[in-house]
């Protein structure tokens, strides 16, 4: 994958947010959502789509790293409360997440520079090559917030780590972040 062909992605996925996000708000305006409740109302409304649409957006957003993954959750958590939000959130980010390993398997370091700085890029892959063991590293970045878990996700498949060892990573560590978060925002909204 060249550089344009990342950039262009990144085009299009910003496009397709803001454009998401316009007609959200004008649905917001039009309805006169005032308050979270309202805003749940308004989410009901799309019916059964609802929370598949922000299942493929946490999933999109994993393998095109545009916006932080907690602000999904926090949606998922307003919009659906939070056990809902929970389960949208982490099967999204989790199916995005072993997308974006497959990714880097095939596609190579290109692509993980189409999305991410060189300097971030060296700047991890020293503090990993001095780490006694990737998967330890790996496990323990899932499992906590505020590491770049995108970038581990296609770090993972540019070093070729066993495709069954990440899978059940993310499966075991990814759900307790995004809990977390449901809980704390789907409460306190």
């Amino acid at each position: 994958m060249s550089v344009s062909m990342g950039k262009k992605i990144k085009s299009w996925t910003i496009l397709f947010f803001i454009i998401a996000i316009a007609l959200l708000l004008k649905q917001i305006f039009s309805k006169q959502v005032s308050s979270v409740e309202d805003f749940r109302l308004l989410m009901e409304s799309f019916g059964l789509a609802a929370p598949l649409v922000l299942t493929v957006i946490q999933a999109f957003q994993v393998v095109v790293p545009v916006l932080p993954g907690y602000l999904g959750c926090i949606v998922g958590a307003i919009a659906f409360g939070p056990w809902v939000g929970f389960l949208c959130n982490y099967v999204g980010i989790s199916v995005g997440s072993i997308i974006a390993y497959y990714l880097g398997k095939k596609y190579g370091i290109d692509i993980v520079l189409t999305f991410f700085s060189e300097k971030q890029f060296y700047k991890w892959q020293s503090r990993i090559e001095k780490s006694k063991s990737y998967t330890w590293f790996l496990f323990l970045a899932i499992l906590l917030p505020l590491f770049p878990d995108d970038f581990f996700c296609y770090f993972s498949g540019l070093i070729k780590m066993d495709s069954r060892k990440f899978t059940w990573i993310i499966i075991l560590c990814k759900p307790w972040c995004i809990m977390a978060y449901s809980i704390i925002f789907g409460v306190l909204i």
